[in-house]
């Protein structure tokens, strides 16, 4: 009987699952969508049993869509958006709150008084992070606070936290597993990444109680099995990977030096850096890639571009000037440029390297020549100029150039965006024949724990080429992009009020 790989993908906007075969190859996809919950300006929410359902659902379709029956799937691996935050009770499994996503604001004074108080520096030589409410942790004690009677049900031991690969884990073996892997521990802001373990006095300075915390696991390793009443079978869960670490993987970036780029909702960028944490001089992250088995911690130098991808879908939902996202291509591609229009889409504040939350969205030169088309050309260029920023503060960091930057996620089919970010970073940009590495990292971390496949080397080989392109901008073109770019941006800096 032939055997496959199952990744469950819980991505900000939509669950998916992929079926992998031996060669690595995608065999079957389903994909939900599922609503974004939005209580006040700034913060972002989801339902927890919306997730679950959604991810347990497009799992049984992509099985029935290849009919291949659950018996023949040799692991599962998960890969989840990163950050965003569940509590629930630990003897009913019934959420206490809505998941607070990765995206939301709320804490953002709580980071404030963090740093006011003198604690980064502290902050970001135990967990690679700068304290914002970008991460886990105060997400955490957000809810711990807000909910009546939460905090001292949290410190008895009756409820459990975790980040979306926890809450799944947990549903997947009906509540015999509740852990989670390096990648995802070491964004909670309360995980040391230089000892690999929870850091009790992070836990004490953030308010998070140590008996709701997941047991923190190799990335590669069997976590558990399926519960049999949730697939029939019992499957072991053989990966877990935040979603940017798992790209990496996917992307075969094995080796220090190898850097990917993932265009989805955010934008994000990962270098490895091998088995020494690398500290940022530059406001980008630390942060854990992966650990397999026994084997050495492999830890990345990570930018975050928090709207990448959700400008397009803003484009699509808010303005309604394209009912597709696929249509933006077609659109920008009216317009020779962007007729002076710069879009810097700071809906939820801005990440590296500026890491202000109280950036606002802007949209500078606009003039009575400005059409829909310059706009959907601005919003694209934006997602480029945006990960330029942060590719620059890593190239700086590692000091070590890169030769390729690899690209993936749903925005790297788009040749205008992917031609447009070779030129405005004067580097060429490879995309693989698979773009969906995130779900592919997650299959192959499962794969190898379980002998599916033997060796890095054997999956490094699959990996192909699809499109490179090359810069083929003037430099004084790009020089006054980047410049016009600049200024936009300073433009929406500091708009919110501080609390």
């Amino acid at each position: 009987m032939k055997r496959y790989i199952l990744a469950l993908d819980q991505g900000t906007t939509s669950s998916r699952a992929i079926l992998f075969d031996h060669a690595g190859m995608p065999v079957s996809t389903a994909q939900k969508e599922f609503p974004q919950i939005f209580p006040r300006p700034g913060w972002v929410e989801h339902d927890p049993q919306t997730i679950w359902a959604t991810q347990v659902g497009v799992a049984g379709e992509v099985l029935a869509q290849a009919r291949v029956p659950f018996s023949s799937i040799a692991a599962i691996g998960i890969t989840n958006q990163r950050e965003t935050t569940i509590i629930w009770d630990k003897n009913t499994g019934e959420p206490v709150y809505n998941a607070i996503v990765w995206q939301d604001r709320r804490t953002a004074s709580v980071c404030d008084t963090l740093v006011r108080n003198g604690h980064a520096d502290m902050i970001r030589k135990k967990t690679g992070l700068i304290p914002d409410a970008y991460f886990s942790g105060t997400k955490a004690a957000w809810i711990l606070d807000s909910v009546e009677g939460a905090r001292a049900r949290a410190e008895k031991g009756e409820l459990l936290f975790g980040t979306v690969d926890t809450w799944l884990l947990w549903q997947l073996t009906a509540g015999r597993v509740h852990a989670t892997d390096p990648s995802n521990a070491s964004r909670t802001m309360l995980y040391n990444i230089n000892t690999n373990s929870w850091d009790d006095e992070l836990l004490e300075l953030i308010g998070v109680p140590r008996a709701m915390l997941p047991e923190v696991r190799p990335s590669g390793g069997v976590f558990g099995e399926t519960d049999p009443a949730v697939y029939g079978a019992t499957i072991p869960i053989a990966g877990i990977a935040g979603d940017q670490q798992a790209a990496t993987y996917g992307q075969a970036c094995h080796k220090p030096g190898m850097a990917k780029n993932t265009y989805g909702t955010g934008c994000f960028m990962l270098l490895n850096t091998g088995s020494s944490p690398v500290l940022s001089e530059n406001k980008l992250l630390t942060t854990v890639g992966w650990r397999c088995g026994e084997g050495e911690t492999v830890y990345a130098l990570e930018g975050s571009v928090f709207i990448a991808g959700a400008a397009v879908q803003w484009l699509r939902d808010g303005l309604g000037i394209i009912k597709s996202s696929s249509e933006v291509e077609q659109l920008a591609l009216t317009v020779p440029d962007n007729g002076g229009l710069y879009l810097v889409p700071a809906f939820t504040g801005i990440g590296a390297p500026h890491w202000d939350p109280y950036a606002r969205g802007a949209m500078l030169g606009i003039t009575r020549g400005t059409t829909a088309a310059h706009l959907a050309r601005a919003t694209l260029e934006s997602i480029a100029f945006q990960a330029a920023g942060v590719l620059s503060a890593m190239q700086e960091d590692a000091k070590n150039p890169l030769t390729e930057l690899r690209v993936d996620g749903g925005a790297s089919t788009n040749n205008l965006l992917m031609q447009f970010q070779a030129d405005i970073l004067n580097l060429p940009v490879v995309r693989p024949k698979v773009t969906e590495t995130t779900a592919l990292g997650a299959a192959y971390l499962a794969g190898l724990s379980t002998g599916f496949w033997e060796s890095e080397e054997e999956i490094a080989a699959q990996w192909q080429e699809d499109a490179r392109f090359t810069p083929s901008m003037a430099s004084d073109r790009r020089e006054e992009l980047l410049a016009n770019w600049q200024k936009a941006v300073a433009r929406s800096l500091a708009w919110e009020e501080t609390e």
